[in-house]
């Protein structure tokens, strides 16, 4: 907290650039989530249900940690093996890719 009794933003005090990244994570993540549910919540109810590959797509665009954490938050897809090693696969690969470009 500042003296002038404001928050620090720290996240916000970042070049330009960084803070679309940033942001661009923050919402590709909790769409991530927000697929998750959705899909546990259709499969449920015996809806039509979200594609797979849509499921790895969104974690291919960034959404891995939203995903993974979807997947176990609301136990969906957690019996299927391409799920239990994909999405975690795709994020650590993304987190891997993210430090040897240092975005």
């Amino acid at each position: 907290m500042r003296k002038d009794g404001g928050m620090d933003t720290y996240i916000w005090q970042t070049p330009e650039g960084h803070r679309a990244i940033i942001l661009y994570f923050i919402i590709i993540n909790l769409i991530g989530v927000a697929v998750m549910a959705l899909d546990k919540f259709k499969a449920e109810k015996g809806y039509w249900r979200i594609p797979e590959n849509t499921l790895f797509f969104i974690t291919l665009l960034g959404g891995g940690i939203g995903t993974l954490f979807g997947m176990y938050k609301f136990r969906h897809k957690t019996k299927k093996l391409k799920f239990i090693i994909g999405f975690p696969t795709i994020l650590i690969l993304e987190l891997i890719r993210y430090n040897l470009f240092n975005f």
